[in-house]
């Protein structure tokens, strides 16, 4: 069997009919590929904490202290975050950045207001 279709959440191959909607081993998505066939969707729009839309090269504003996984350093609240990337991140974090002091990371817009 044969099929083009690719899981619309993490674009794994190997996904499999169950019932009238198909199933993606890897991340347990489940959808009707008619309702995707229909759906007219645009570009991915990203939005700060605010609402407002974000875009490459914006500069943020973090809106309170992140902590940083596997480390003891902290980014505080209030810091500014210039030339922003947006990114199709994974859990969540679609902001790719360098913090000074801190170096290259990803944030999650939640967490950001547009400056």
């Amino acid at each position: 069997m044969t099929t083009d279709l690719k899981c619309p959440t993490c674009g794994c191959e190997h996904v499999y009919p169950d019932g009238s909607l198909w199933m993606c081993p890897e991340c347990g998505h489940e959808w009707n590929p008619q309702d995707s066939a229909t759906d007219t969707q645009g570009p991915r729009v990203i939005r700060d904490a605010n609402g407002n839309e974000l875009t490459d090269g914006d500069t943020v504003t973090v809106i309170k202290d992140l902590k940083i996984k596997g480390s003891s350093s902290v980014v505080k609240g209030g810091t500014k975050v210039k030339n922003i990337r947006l990114v199709d991140g994974t859990d969540g974090h679609d902001i790719a950045c360098k913090i000074s002091g801190i170096g290259a990371m990803n944030l999650k817009s939640e967490f950001v207001k547009k400056s």
